[in-house]
């Protein structure tokens, strides 16, 4: 039962995630009952959880025709059913990208995407919002004989002229003639473009997705795979066949798919050599078999330049028949137990890691801010308290020179505010100024206008030349923000610092807006962007296919880099000041009561202890409410923040 390695561990990760998300709900709560809570804090917040809510653990399988790839995946996740589950028998390849998963809302089904949408400049995760365009198949989960039939439909072809196959980007005429077909009148293709198979397995219901890619002339068809979905999965699974080793076709999707999609990153990386079975009756005998598939590993690793650690031999026929009938000697020959436990620490644990670095990232300064913040309240309760207990109100003339100074105080607090609210103003022209670096009518100008060139060129060269333009612009336009950004630092930096220096407020390191994210995820797509530019595929492609193909796949990713870079300058503006202003209030807060308690002792000195009693009931509830702080803080996992109160 080794398989419940995998499925333990995902229940394990899936049970974290719905405790970080509970956390997160108490702390959004205790902001709102104890009134830190404002606009733009809320909606951090609250696209946190929403993120955490929708996240899927994503594993694509990738590899050339007659791998086992789709056998891979039944042998890894499906075998219980007690059915070849994915259509995996010879001849039978799954010929369309397809994507498994569990859509509670939605139920149990598949959607299919015709072909001819290929022709649409309609980008896939367009489509996906848009269920009315699929073709849709219910499914009956009680039947796995119902659903092994309707999951045959993900492999049906049809035929249509070569002319359509062409436009469609499924006509390669060398690949054609390679294989003795010459100018044909009809070419057979896939049915369907994508395929989104959701139904209640208990992997997927954790959480689990998988994305089952076709071969090479599909990637190469549909950048979107490539430049989109790839990338975002947690982990790839590379699967090469066992007794051919690395092949032109394999490297050629290695190179142009799998490193492209992991960048400079190796993490999340899996290859697996499938078919091991075809060796087990070598004449050589069991030395010679072993020495054969190190052998292929060695070699496969020094091919691809990845380490052996992350070759799996495998055998995914007979693992799946061996989970089927419960044969664990032949489970163990198979050697599929490694590639589980593989997927079960390495690829869960770094989710976890990644998903802890996002939250972190996203909530880690307002849960800094909030402790910094309960911690003044109590220092500054505890102090004026053991000052009160200090005091000789006996001494009118003391008392009388404590208002005094009182009062000073708060006349210079009201000047300061006047300053603070000069401040502010200055802060939102400066700000205003680095919003609308990133406008949206600036980004659209500059795609609209290099689309209508590209489109305009009359050569490929030409348009390979206006695609450079466009990235140029694009780069351009974030380094112009460089210096803004820079610039709206050094302003909230020295408002902070003149609060510290004149009130001694605590140390809140402010939260500065940053560039540089979103110039890293430019420069990946402008990698990217680089490589379709330059691919053979492009030059070979009909022109209007290619700007169609770049503009709804690279430039929608760029395009909403900048939205988003748009989106978080204007909340960051509007939320950078918040803790200031917190202390502000409780400075006046605090002055004011203050006030109220050397009034009431010079009228009476008979109150001096009942004002020390005041003092005392409103220290008890500002301990409960850090205390509670604390034990949220704990339970999101957060290194606790320093505190400089028990």
């Amino acid at each position: 039962m080794r398989n419940l390695e995998f499925k333990d561990q995902l229940h394990e990760y899936s049970t974290w995630r719905e405790q970080l998300i509970q956390a997160i709900e108490m702390y959004r709560e205790w902001r709102n009952r104890y009134k830190f809570n404002d606009p733009q804090s809320t909606d951090t917040l609250l696209n946190i959880l929403q993120g955490l809510n929708m996240d899927r653990v994503t594993l694509a399988f990738v590899a050339e025709f007659s791998r086992g790839k789709t056998e891979l995946i039944n042998a890894l996740f499906f075998a219980e059913t007690g059915v070849r589950l994915l259509p995996s028998s010879p001849g039978r390849t799954t010929m369309s990208p397809t994507e498994l998963f569990w859509d509670e809302a939605g139920g149990s089904y598949i959607r299919l995407l015709n072909i001819e949408s290929r022709l649409e400049d309609i980008s896939l995760m367009d489509y996906k919002r848009n269920p009315d365009r699929w073709t849709q198949i219910s499914l009956n989960i009680d039947s796995p004989t119902q659903m092994q039939q309707a999951f045959r439909e993900l492999v049906a072809t049809k035929r249509v002229t070569r002319e359509t196959a062409d436009k469609l980007g499924l006509w390669n005429e060398r690949e054609a003639a390679e294989q003795g077909i010459i100018n044909p009148e009809f070419v057979e293709v896939p049915c369907w473009r994508h395929a989104l198979i959701s139904f209640p397995h208990a992997l997927l219901k954790e959480g689990l997705c998988i994305l089952d890619t076709p071969g090479l002339n599909a990637l190469g068809t549909e950048p979107e795979l490539t430049l989109s979905m790839l990338p975002s999965a947690q982990a790839i699974v590379f699967v090469l066949a066992a007794d051919t080793g690395v092949t032109k076709s394999d490297l050629e999707m290695w190179k142009s798919h799998v490193c492209s999609a992991r960048g400079q990153r190796r993490q999340g990386l899996a290859v697996v050599m499938n078919k091991i079975d075809s060796m087990w009756d070598d004449l050589a005998g069991e030395t010679g078999y072993e020495a054969s598939i190190q052998k292929q590993i060695e070699t496969s690793a020094t091919i691809l330049n990845l380490s052996q650690n992350v070759i799996f031999p495998v055998s995914a026929k007979q693992a799946l028949l061996a989970k089927v009938k419960g044969d664990d000697a032949l489970l163990e020959k198979s050697r599929l137990n490694k590639l589980e436990h593989y997927l079960s620490e390495d690829i869960l644990n770094q989710r976890r890691e990644i998903l802890k670095g996002v939250v972190d990232k996203d909530i880690g300064f307002l849960v800094s801010e909030s402790t910094k913040l309960m911690d003044t309240k109590v220092q500054n309760a505890t102090k004026q308290l053991e000052e009160f207990k200090l005091i000789d109100f006996e001494n009118q003339e003391m008392t009388g020179k404590l208002m005094a100074e009182t009062r000073d105080r708060q006349n210079a607090y009201m000047t300061n505010i006047e300053n603070f609210q000069a401040s502010r103003k200055v802060f939102a022209v400066q700000a205003k100024m680095l919003i609308d670096s990133f406008s949206k009518d600036k980004v659209d100008e500059i795609i609209q206008r290099t689309k209508h060139e590209m489109t305009k060129s009359l050569t490929t060269y030409g348009m390979k030349q206006n695609m450079r333009k466009l990235f140029d612009e694009l780069r351009d336009l974030l380094q112009d923000s460089v210096d803004i950004t820079e610039e709206t630092r050094r302003l909230i930096k020295a408002i902070h610092k003149k609060f510290q220096d004149e009130y001694g407020f605590k140390e809140i390191e402010p939260q500065l807006f940053s560039i540089k994210q979103y110039q890293f995820e430019l420069e990946q797509i402008f990698d990217e962007g680089e490589a379709f530019r330059n691919s053979a595929r492009t030059t070979m492609t009909e022109q209007s296919i290619v700007v169609n193909k770049l503009y709804s796949t690279l430039i929608a990713k760029a395009r909403n880099i900048l939205q988003q870079a748009h989106k978080d300058a204007a909340t960051w503006s509007n939320s950078v000041l918040t803790p200031l202003m917190h202390q502000i209030k409780d400075h006046k807060k605090q002055i004011e009561s203050r006030l109220i308690m050397l009034r009431k002792i010079n009228e009476s000195k008979g109150t001096v202890g009942e004002s020390i009693g005041q003092l005392e009931a409103e220290l008890t509830p500002l301990k409960q409410q850090r205390q509670e702080l604390q034990a949220i803080i704990k339970s999101m996992h957060f290194k606790m923040p320093e505190s400089e109160f028990s």
